[in-house]
């Protein structure tokens, strides 16, 4: 298990870079499988251990590797599935968990809840961009036609706090998963609008 400071969903694309040597014995522990689990680091850091870590984790499969001169490792690691943590066990070396998988609801998705969270992330963004472009994060993400890998892409679009991230990701339902997007990006969008009027307001030097 590789705890991180964020969320990471199905089907988001993650840049890592591995530098301590639990991390470094997991890729090599995973070589065959390519696969390792992730969660969020409830409190904490994410360097010498004594973290934090919630129960709702995410499994990565490693899309491509490379390693450093000074031993670093860069990983690009893609999300496949969601997954709960029963019990931690003991971090020898790197953190290890029983854990099982965690499916979504069987149901269909609504198409215009779909799109109108789709509309409401752009939107967001596009606010975002004008207020602090520096949070703006590149993307050249090929939106896919399967609904529920484009509902998962969605959340991995939107800017949002810890908090909601793990929020999103804890829900089953993927409707209310879409629905639960579109409030954030309300609240999200009413906020980058007032730091915008402050900063049109504001007296010139």
């Amino acid at each position: 298990m590789f705890p991180l400071g964020m969320v990471v969903f199905p089907h988001q694309v993650v840049g890592l870079c591995v530098f301590e040597s639990r991390y470094r014995q997991l890729l090599d522990d995973v070589a065959t499988t390519q696969r390792f689990g992730t969660c969020l680091i409830a409190r904490g850091s994410e360097v010498g251990g004594h973290d934090e870590r919630t129960f709702v984790g995410t499994m990565l499969s490693i899309r491509g590797q490379q390693r450093l001169a000074d031993g670093k490792v860069l990983v690009v690691a893609e999300g496949t599935s969601c997954f709960a943590i029963n019990s931690w066990l003991e971090d020898r070396p790197y953190p290890r968990a029983l854990a099982e998988e965690r499916c979504c609801d069987d149901v269909m998705i609504d198409p215009d809840l779909l799109r109108l969270a789709e509309t409401s992330v752009r939107a967001l963004r596009h606010l975002q961009s004008e207020v602090a472009a520096e949070e703006v994060f590149a993307t050249n993400c090929q939106m896919d036609d399967d609904p529920w890998v484009r509902s998962w892409q969605l959340c991995s679009m939107t800017p949002m706090a810890l908090l909601d991230q793990l929020k999103v990701i804890s829900l089953r339902d993927p409707n209310e998963r879409l629905r639960s997007l579109v409030e954030i990006c309300c609240e999200r969008y009413g906020d980058y609008q007032r730091m915008l009027s402050v900063d049109y307001h504001s007296p010139l030097a």
